[in-house]
């Protein structure tokens, strides 16, 4: 799969809105007539009910991949996939993720993969999620939150980036959580400025379970080689 048939959505941090960016991702994809598959290779925190995210990105890309293909790797703990994968005795499979990762881009134009928690988060020993967006040669889109602190997290995941060569596409910013002091929203504008990435969208303070209008994401940068 070529860099420009799909992407790899990382975040500065867990619960920065990965999901809620890649389901409206997909969703704007699919209504440009581009054939866009979703994909969570690796999730944990996973209860009876199923893999959450997984399943919210499975539906917004149609409903009909095979579960299997959409999630691979399962786990019970809510904790970095490696320790996780340990708590049952297992270890992350990473043939069992390439082989779905290949059917899903056999059967799609375009796919959305999305990680767990951010980048340096460990899978196995000496592997993290960078070495996995790495594996499947997928540029990324890092969601980064507007809040105070957000120029350190966002610059050490550029920075990180970087130093594996890994190509980013764009920057989302979600401003989910109480409205911005003045100083923040310095802080927000100097990050626009310092990335020097195009700002694919400002998500704004969704209601639980709402979704992000699709088509305030500029898709641009992900469609021009």
């Amino acid at each position: 799969m070529s860099a420009r048939r799909g992407v790899f959505v990382t975040g500065t941090d867990t619960g920065v809105g990965k999901t809620v960016l890649a389901r409206a991702l997909v969703r704007a994809l699919r209504a440009r007539g581009i054939d866009a598959g979703a994909m969570k290779p690796i999730e944990t925190g996973v209860a009876a009910e199923g893999p959450l995210d997984a399943l919210a990105l499975r539906e917004a890309a149609g409903g009909r991949d095979p579960l299997d293909d959409v999630c691979p790797e399962r786990f019970a703990l809510p904790a970095a996939p490696s320790a996780a994968a340990r708590a049952e005795g297992r270890r992350v499979d990473m043939t069992r993720i390439d082989a779905a990762f290949a059917r899903l881009a056999a059967r799609h134009e375009w796919l959305v993969v999305e990680g767990a928690g951010g980048l340096l988060v460990p899978i196995d020993d000496g592997i993290a999620m960078a070495e996995l967006a790495a594996r499947l040669m997928l540029p990324l889109v890092v969601v980064a939150r507007a809040s105070l602190g957000t120029i350190n997290h966002t610059r050490l995941t550029l920075e990180a980036a970087r130093a594996r060569d890994l190509s980013v596409r764009g920057l989302v910013i979600n401003r989910r959580g109480p409205p911005l002091s003045s100083a923040d929203e310095a802080n927000l504008a100097e990050l626009r400025r310092d990335a020097g990435l195009p700002i694919l969208a400002e998500v704004p303070d969704l209601a639980r379970g709402a979704e992000l209008d699709s088509a305030a994401l500029d898709l641009t940068p992900l469609l021009t080689p």
